[in-house]
């Protein structure tokens, strides 16, 4: 073990601890730095006791002889294991329970590590969303894209233009176990072709947001994965509500140089009231999937 300094406590008494040294909390507290509420709740819990009470004053005392144990409980608990496995392991320490224990936080973190790494892209992919769109170049301006291959999770629903989405996003959220997608997601309208092809844009056909490709399985009828796609595009500064005309706009241009309608169009909000207050940099798009003639 290693040597331990004389420390001055506050008590007033020198501690120069012996195999027999006994420690009031605070002391013990000192020597391996944590909080004393921390001591309290290990001792409420049952997984670091004191070595003797006293029954007259209540105070606790520990022994040079619980180092060991202590050390081992900070060590474990530092790795983010469980209080509760902690306890289970301290109290029958064996080569085996502690392999296992080990190992299976080893799993634990593996898992985490995929979680936060699947975080961090879609808090990249959102950064590279909101500065893309804010650029001013690409407002009202129809281009051609090719899209990947895409999956979403869907709410079929009639939803007017007008309507307020938050009723519809809490329902297509509570339809998945994918809780707090919607902000770090894309959440879009779907128009089918038929509402298309008749020019009715004012009632949307379903709602959706995308996901990764990668996520857990989820019920079928709410899922849909959409093949690459060739799609005209239109960014323009407003919200699901001024939409029309930009559809008028994309079928128009459709019809001029020859492209046909493959699939429902995709339209994505980019930028609303939940990232600004400002409604001039509200940006939504419009994706039509086409064909050349």
């Amino acid at each position: 073990m290693h040597s331990i300094k004389t420390v001055l406590t506050e008590e007033g008494r020198d501690l120069n601890p012996t195999m027999n040294s006994m420690f009031l909390i605070g002391e013990m507290a000192k020597l391996f730095q944590i909080d004393i509420r921390t001591l309290r709740y290990y001792d409420q819990i049952g997984l670091f006791t004191p070595a003797s009470v006293d029954e007259q004053t209540g105070y606790r005392y520990y022994s040079t002889g619980q180092f060991e144990s202590l050390n081992t409980i900070l060590y474990l608990k530092a790795l983010n294991i469980p209080l509760k496995e902690i306890g289970q392991f301290v109290h029958n320490r064996n080569l085996d329970d502690i392999l296992f224990l080990l190992k299976e936080q080893k799993t634990r973190t593996e898992e985490k590590i995929r979680e936060f790494e699947q975080i961090q892209r879609r808090l990249e992919q959102r950064i590279h969303q909101i500065e893309d769109a804010a650029r001013t170049e690409d407002h009202f301006r129809i281009r051609l894209a090719d899209f990947p291959e895409r999956t979403i999770i869907m709410l079929k629903q009639r939803i007017h233009h007008s309507d307020n989405l938050e009723l519809w996003i809490r329902q297509l959220e509570n339809s998945s176990p994918l809780k707090s997608s919607v902000f770090l997601g894309q959440v879009g309208l779907m128009l089918a072709v038929a509402s298309l092809a008749e020019h009715r844009f004012d009632e949307y056909d379903a709602i959706f947001l995308f996901i990764d490709a990668d996520k857990p399985s989820l019920p079928d009828q709410i899922v849909k994965t959409i093949p690459m796609q060739t799609c005209l595009t239109l960014r323009f500064v407003g919200t699901h509500a001024d939409a029309a005309v930009h559809y008028k706009n994309l079928l128009s241009y459709a019809e001029e140089e020859g492209y046909t309608l493959t699939d429902d169009s995709l339209e994505i909000t980019y930028i609303d009231y939940g990232l600004t207050q400002d409604t001039s940099k509200f940006i939504t798009e419009i994706q039509l999937p086409v064909i050349k003639h």
